[in-house]
């Protein structure tokens, strides 16, 4: 089991389970996800994302230390059969390394599954604290998929993954039967009846 970068053949999958989990898509781009995917079987297991978001500079008391963008966890999902082995604490993982890839000190999550982030170092911070677009997005995730929304913060450095998960992780696919990953019309938004695609996405 390993995690990687989504490509771009794959918005399909994610959109399919994306909307099938209830999960946020909102300026939904594949190049923002992770993916993981079992090396013997290439069975996807589960996908995150990193948001961006800028933050609008035009405040007359704002702070020069300010960063002038935001880094946003969302949209984890591991699928069903996958669960409990440690997929969605490595999506996690690659997702923070890449936040910090990236420049940024700390990553922020929206979401009623706190006690989940907590594991990783994530803690809950006032809603007053959260900078301007994060705050908008919260009043939304209410309104929409997540109306137990509550923020957390994690500070890259102080990312740590239980034992636990790791082990779980390595071991992920044993016990698994043999599953045929064959990629059909339908995984890249074809239907095969009509050869349309199921999906605008935008292009």
């Amino acid at each position: 089991m390993y995690v990687r970068d989504a490509k771009n053949r794959e918005e399909v999958w994610l959109l399919d389970h994306i909307e099938s989990m209830g999960l946020d898509e909102t300026a939904f781009r594949s190049r923002d996800y992770v993916l993981a995917v079992d090396e013997v079987s290439d069975e996807k297991a589960g996908f995150g994302r990193i948001r961006i978001h800028k933050v609008d500079g035009e405040s007359e008391d704002e702070d020069e230390n300010e960063p002038d963008e935001v880094c946003e966890l969302t949209s984890i999902g591991v699928l069903e059969e996958w669960r409990g082995q440690g997929v969605g604490a490595h999506v996690v993982e690659r997702l923070v390394e890449y936040a910090g890839d990236q420049g940024f000190d700390t990553v922020y999550a929206l979401t009623g599954e706190g006690g989940y982030l907590a594991q990783f170092g994530f803690r809950r911070v006032e809603e007053s604290q959260l900078p301007d677009p994060l705050q908008n997005r919260l009043s939304k995730k209410r309104d929409g998929v997540d109306p137990e929304a509550v923020p957390y913060a994690l500070e890259v450095d102080r990312f740590r993954m239980p034992e636990r998960l790791r082990e779980a992780f390595k071991r992920a696919p044993e016990g698994r039967d043999e599953v045929e990953n064959t990629e059909t019309p339908e995984d890249f938004g074809i239907d095969p009846e009509s050869t349309t695609y199921k999906y605008d996405t935008g292009r």
